[in-house]
């Protein structure tokens, strides 16, 4: 008798499994449009933070969604595409003036509520990457490391980071002196070479960036 194995799982779908046990959970509790919610651009000296938040509305997924820092540009920008078609999504942007108005940590929360705000639907549940404590009018979960272990997370981190992305290298066009386009404003030798050239920007938060020189 000829003994029948079974193929092993491709680590895509491995990865896939792990990353929805929260969802999984919170739908056997009754939960049907669950938000993960994430930013981008807490750290940089330049620029906006933006945050996003996604609900999916099928599964059917092609693309690696994991954290957007474990993925390459041009696999973010894939799973950017078909998490825009197959998920609720909402972005909250907040310029670099507020920051320095309100501090990052008001900053990152206020983006996070625009994001959950210009969702099409109203979130039964949120779970946020990391600690940031968001008002919703649901339950609400933090998840230190969360793009890591949560789908949903991870594919708000992907949004939040590719839209992040291409507004840095629109800026990049209104200042090449700075080379937004490679750092993405984040506190890189050569960003702070150029800020010791040139000084501060407009979209440069003045909050960040004066220790770093």
């Amino acid at each position: 008798m000829t003994r029948k194995y079974s193929k092993p799982r491709a680590p895509r779908y491995r990865l896939r499994a792990r990353l929805l046990r929260q969802e999984r959970e919170l739908k056997s509790s009754g939960y049907t449009l669950i938000a993960g919610v994430d930013e981008a651009g807490r750290g940089p000296l330049a620029g906006p933070v933006v945050a996003g938040a996604v609900i999916f509305r099928q599964l059917d997924l092609k693309t690696e969604i994991n954290d957007s820092k474990k993925l390459s540009a041009k696999k973010r920008e894939k799973a950017f595409a078909e998490i825009s078609e197959k998920a609720f999504v909402g972005i909250g942007i907040v310029d670099e003036k507020t920051i320095d108005e309100i501090n990052i940590y008001q900053a990152t929360r206020k983006a996070m509520h625009e994001a959950l705000a210009k969702l099409e639907v109203p979130p039964d549940y949120v779970i946020v990457d990391g600690r940031m404590k968001i008002a919703t009018k649901c339950p609400i979960k933090c998840i230190v490391g969360g793009d890591a272990k949560c789908l949903s997370i991870a594919a708000a981190s992907i949004v939040a980071k590719v839209t992040r992305d291409k507004i840095m290298a629109e800026y990049d066009l209104v200042y090449p002196q700075y080379g937004f386009k490679q750092h993405k404003g984040y506190a890189t030798r050569s960003h702070k070479r150029a800020l010791r050239a040139h000084g501060s920007s407009p979209i440069h938060r003045n909050s960040f960036h004066p220790k770093f020189c």
